[in-house]
């Protein structure tokens, strides 16, 4: 199996209760759609700043990640096609993880 950082992308930082509902919402979908394939469910990130040792890339917003295994690209976006993310209108973004 191959491991997939989903990243979460386009939405700004919620209000406390909508955070509430879509966390309890992620988690139901989570449990019943992604099962054994959760790897780690992740959380909102804030972006803490860059280091770098010469002139830093342009910063990515990221609001969130998930790590999921799965057999194949198509596995994964079948898995996320209902993501409740996607409801929010933010985008999910698929990075196949290399082993080192």
């Amino acid at each position: 199996m191959t491991r997939f950082l989903i990243t979460y992308h386009g939405m700004p930082y919620p209000e406390p209760d909508i955070i509430d509902r879509t966390r309890g919402a992620l988690r139901r979908w989570a449990v019943e759609k992604l099962g054994d394939a959760m790897v780690d469910f992740g959380a909102p990130v804030l972006l803490g700043g860059q280091v770098s040792a010469g002139q830093p890339h342009g910063a990515v917003e990221i609001d969130g990640y998930t790590i999921i295994e799965a057999s194949s690209l198509s596995e994964v976006r079948d898995m996320l096609a209902d993501h409740p993310y996607l409801a929010l209108g933010g985008t999910l973004q698929i990075n196949e993880c290399q082993p080192m």
